[in-house]
Formats: C-alpha cells, structure tokens, sequence
C-alpha cells in the first residue's frame, strides 16, 4: 500500500491507543517525544478512548461506530493523527470507512481516515529521521506485526530507522513477518493455536542472538514478553519508540 506523503507539519495529533494507555505509557511519552524532537508541536486529546476495534472484530459494528464517532470528533483539526501502534492505526485508516460505508457521517469519516498514520512511517518518510547513536553496541530483533505490514503499508520503516545506529546491530529471525499469535480475540478463541504461535516466536528470537525484540505494536510485545517470561527466556521486549529515544540524539 502506497501513500502520499504529506509536507512536514508544523503539529499532529497523538492517538495513544489502549494499551499504551494502561500497560506501555513509557512507549507513548517516546513516540511525542521522537516527533516533539523534530520541531513538530504534538496535541495529545484526553478525551480518547479505544479505536473501537474489538467492537468490530466481535461482530459490534453499532458499538463500534459509536466509539469511532466520538474519536473523529476529539480530533477535528485536519491534520495528521500519528498512532503508535499498526493495529489501532489499521482500524482507523483502514476500517472506518468501510464501517461507516451509507452512514450520513460517511465522509467525514473517510476525511479523518485519510490523516492517520503510523509511527515509524510518518518519522522515515514526514520527518526524514536520522539519528546519531548514543548507546553501547547491542543486538537487537524486530517484529512486524501484522497490521502494521498489511494495513499500513509499513515495510522496512523501523529497520531503516534501526539500521540508522551504528552501534546497533539488526539481527534477522528466521520468519520475522510470521504473526506472534496474539490478533486481539484470536488469542482468546483459539489459545492453544496462539500459544503455540508464540512459542515459535519467542523460540526464532532466542536463536537469533539478540538480547531484546522490538516492535512496533503493544499487543504483540504483550504476548511475546508474556511468553519469554513465561518461558524464563532472558530476552527483552519494548516498544522502537522507547529504543529510539534512549539510543538516538
């Protein structure tokens, strides 16, 4: 998936997500620091709330549209809306005008679908992010997660942004682009099928050297932190953003 790219802005809004919300809030306060280090002015609105995913993947397409009515409206300046997670991102960029496809509000919902974008994506190509690394030398994994590849178009964003750091070594797992098993509900429908997906995670990223593994979306750091904990693995996992911001200056 190919997109325009938008002139550098002199602002954007920060959607946060949930789970940056109430489980990774150190991976937001990065990602507005990243953008706010490029001179853009950053409006993080406190009426957010969920993007209104687990509404639609559950078959609640009225409770979903009532949750994406309320973020079109606490993001009305039209500019771009940068998400920190390629899950969230894909619902509002890709989903919301397919929910509100005969809906009177149908093309307001396209025109906020439209300014949504993902981390990564919106610092290679918006802010032209070049970094100068300020760290140790370390090896490190990166996960795409699903969304964020097939939803958002973002292929090889982040590992050029890690490839940036000198110091920083960008291992290959054998199967990076698998899925980490977690899909939202997938995880609580069929646990046995997720749980032996992670495992082939968490057992790819201990063979590929490196001491943590990075991502781009919460859910999936959740799961594979989860499993490596589980497993007594010592790998860590965290959110690019949270790495970029202590590595690069």
């Amino acid at each position: 998936m190919s997109r325009d790219v938008p002139e550098k802005p002199a602002s954007v809004y920060f959607f946060a997500t949930c789970l940056v919300d109430l489980f990774y809030p150190e991976a937001g306060l990065a990602g507005m620091t990243l953008l706010d280090r490029q001179g853009i002015g950053v409006i993080f609105p406190p009426g957010q709330t969920c993007c209104g995913q687990p509404m639609r993947n559950n078959g609640w397409l009225d409770e979903a549209r009532a949750i994406a009515r309320q973020q079109i409206k606490t993001f009305p300046k039209p500019i771009p809306i940068v998400v920190p997670s390629g899950s969230c991102a894909g619902m509002m960029h890709r989903h919301y005008p397919e929910l509100f496809a005969g809906q009177p509000d149908e093309a307001e919902a396209k025109a906020f679908a439209a300014r949504v974008y993902e981390l990564t994506w919106f610092l290679v190509h918006v802010c032209k992010l070049s970094l100068t690394d300020g760290g140790p030398p370390v090896t490190v994994a990166f996960h795409a997660s699903c969304h964020s590849q097939r939803e958002m178009g973002v292929r090889g964003e982040p590992e050029s942004l890690l490839a940036g750091l000198s110091n920083v070594t960008l291992t290959k797992m054998e199967r990076p682009n698998e899925c980490c098993g977690f899909g939202g509900a997938f995880s609580v429908r069929q646990p046995e099928i997720s749980a032996a997906m992670v495992a082939d995670k968490i057992d790819d990223l201990s063979q590929s050297g490196a001491s943590e593994v990075l991502s781009g979306d919460c859910g999936c750091l959740m799961n594979i932190k989860g499993a490596l904990e589980k497993a007594g693995r010592p790998q860590k996992a965290r959110h690019i953003a949270e790495f970029l911001v202590e590595r690069g200056r």
